[in-house]
């Protein structure tokens, strides 16, 4: 990729970014309950990892 990028390139990258962050760690005791030990990554819709899956931007 270029050195140089498109300021529209770089929002997209961004908002990709963003996406496959975990979940808040409030969302567990919200949906399970206070006592339901989960990971708060379940929750996140959009799970890519820079290695596995790549983007079309």
């Amino acid at each position: 990729m270029a050195t140089n990028k498109h300021i529209s390139r770089k929002l997209r990258l961004i908002k990709l970014n963003r996406l496959t962050k975990w979940a808040p760690f409030w969302t567990v005791p919200k949906i399970y309950g206070k006592n339901r030990r989960v990971h708060p990554g379940r929750h996140t819709t959009v799970k890519r990892h820079w290695k596995r899956t790549k983007t079309k931007a």
